[in-house]
């Protein structure tokens, strides 16, 4: 059997955004599955529908097969993405008598634990 050359779109399947995450697409299967209820509905269209929605689950909660379906989607289109720009914290600055420090790193002590009477 020939595998399907037109795939639908996982993220539509399960109407999700491709910035959602793990914990949403999760949330989205389990409505949809609510929704198609397979022990209940036992015609073919529902039965096809299903398949479409736990493949497409598959799909997305793994986050490697996540990350090479964006990837050939990428391809596919032929978008080019400008790389996100490195975005640093600014750095704090103490002036004394006009010499400019850094800022020392926050230092923390040891935390003590104690029980309160109650």
């Amino acid at each position: 059997m020939q595998a399907r050359e037109q795939r639908a779109n996982p993220y539509a399947v399960l109407g999700v955004e491709p910035s959602a995450s793990a914990e949403l697409i999760t949330s989205a299967f389990r409505a949809r599955v609510r929704e198609l209820r397979p022990d209940t509905r036992v015609d073919a269209a529902t039965a096809a529908r299903f398949g479409e929605v736990r493949e497409a689950y598959e799909t997305l909660r793994d986050p490697v097969l996540r990350a090479a379906y964006d990837h050939s989607c990428e391809s596919a289109h032929d978008r080019v993405r400008a790389p996100a720009p490195t975005v640093r914290p600014a750095r704090r600055h103490v002036v004394l008598l006009g010499a400019a420090r850094p800022e020392p790193p926050l230092r923390a002590g040891p935390v003590r634990w104690e029980r309160t009477a109650r």
